[in-house]
């Protein structure tokens, strides 16, 4: 018998804290789609001919929490990301989604917790079969520095949950043995925090998923760095109309998303871009644009220099879909992170770079060709686990 007939084929749960936004809508309406119509999704996943010891991967369920009162579908027809005809179709399967309240940010973050905890376990026994993973999809919130904390007992004691409602979400989800996937561009991910997850056999993933602009980044700086080109400047306007982009609007909201957006092209080419003119000459803006609701258009002027030193540049003009391009990450994801909490890894995966702006754990792939052989080095890795078989 190899180790995978060992494992029973089992769902997964995704439980999505931010359960009724734009991103989290498209996700249940593709897993209520995959049931009847698995080609119209299955062909998205990076994952879809991977784990065979996991099941299907149409085999899904979605649970949740969200502060919205309005039913999913009204929510799914609000973001407009989808037709009508898209989604109608699988109403019925929509409606049966379970999502609840949001934890009642009056509570303490102790007390949220636990709120949040018997949820999980309300969610499970619904599903009682399902490998859950959670899935934070929470909008972006103003930075804080959780570094200062010096132990675990002392954050839950002082911090102010209001101000950083993913960190209740987080936490339950890690002492409830749930991996957890930090979509957003919300930091929580402290060696505080990554110990305790640790200690519960919890893998954390994340974070700030990286879906359109940022990923075509990333391949064209890992493109230059290879030949040796030397980007002297890069210039990055987005504009977007969906809740998203309103939120971003906000600067202190927005500081954490263009830092990660910025951080990833000096950390991908191994200097500084404006060093020369002793000021960053890597410019990002987000600008909320409500025309373009979910459908993001971005623009790169990019300069840079081949031998002699002599100027070049590159326009690009990218118009994308923001929650058509994340739903299958975080599905992907999901898969992922079941498959390693099955093989026992635990705390940050740093493999999983490929996925996220600001990879987490030690020694991220930053380049684009480095981040897909860590994908496939860890897809052997899991599966020599789970068969004891390699190839």
């Amino acid at each position: 018998m190899t180790n995978s007939e060992k494992f029973k084929s089992r769902p997964i749960l995704l439980l999505i804290a931010g359960a009724k936004g734009a991103v989290a809508s498209t996700i249940a309406v593709a897993v209520a789609a995959m049931r009847k119509d698995s080609e119209a999704i299955l062909p998205s996943l990076i994952t879809r001919n991977s784990f065979p010891y996991l099941g299907p991967p149409q085999a899904i369920y979605v649970a949740g929490w969200d502060t919205q009162t309005a039913e999913l579908t009204r929510c799914i027809k609000n973001h407009g990301v989808l037709p009508e005809n898209l989604w109608k179709p699988h109403r019925t399967d929509i409606e049966d989604t379970v999502i609840a309240g949001a934890a009642p940010l009056d509570q303490s973050l102790l007390d949220q917790i636990e709120h949040l905890m018997q949820d999980i376990r309300t969610f499970r026994d619904k599903h009682p079969d399902a490998r859950p993973v959670l899935i934070n999809l929470l909008p972006a919130n103003v930075q804080m520095n959780l570094d200062r904390y010096e132990s675990l007992s002392h954050f839950l004691s002082e911090i102010e949950p209001m101000a950083f409602p993913d960190l209740a979400y987080a936490l339950a989800a890690i002492r409830s043995g749930v991996p957890v996937v930090n979509f957003t561009p919300n930091y929580f991910e402290v060696p505080m925090i990554v110990r305790e997850a640790v200690k519960q056999n919890v893998p954390i993933a994340g974070y700030d998923g990286k879906t359109g602009q940022t990923y075509l980044k990333v391949v064209l700086a890992s493109a230059f760095k290879a030949r040796n080109l030397y980007v002297d400047g890069w210039y990055s306007l987005n504009i977007l109309g969906n809740t998203d982009g309103k939120n971003l609007m906000d600067p202190d909201r927005a500081a954490g998303k263009v830092a990660n957006k910025t951080n990833l092209l000096d950390d991908i080419l191994g200097y500084p871009v404006g060093r020369q003119y002793n000021a960053p000459s890597h410019k990002v803006h987000i600008d909320y644009y409500p025309p373009r609701g979910d459908a993001k258009e971005a623009w790169d002027v990019i300069d840079f220099q081949g031998m002699f030193g002599l100027p070049m540049s590159i326009r690009l003009n990218f118009q994308g879909r923001d929650s058509i391009l994340a739903a299958p990450m975080v599905l992907d994801l999901a898969r992922w992170m079941a498959v390693l909490k099955m093989t026992g890894r635990s705390g940050a995966i740093p493999e999983l770079g490929f996925y996220f702006k600001k990879p987490l754990g030690e020694n991220p792939p930053l380049s684009f060709q480095d981040q897909i052989l860590s994908l496939e080095a860890l897809e052997k890795e899991c599966d020599v686990k789970l068969t004891g078989e390699e190839g």
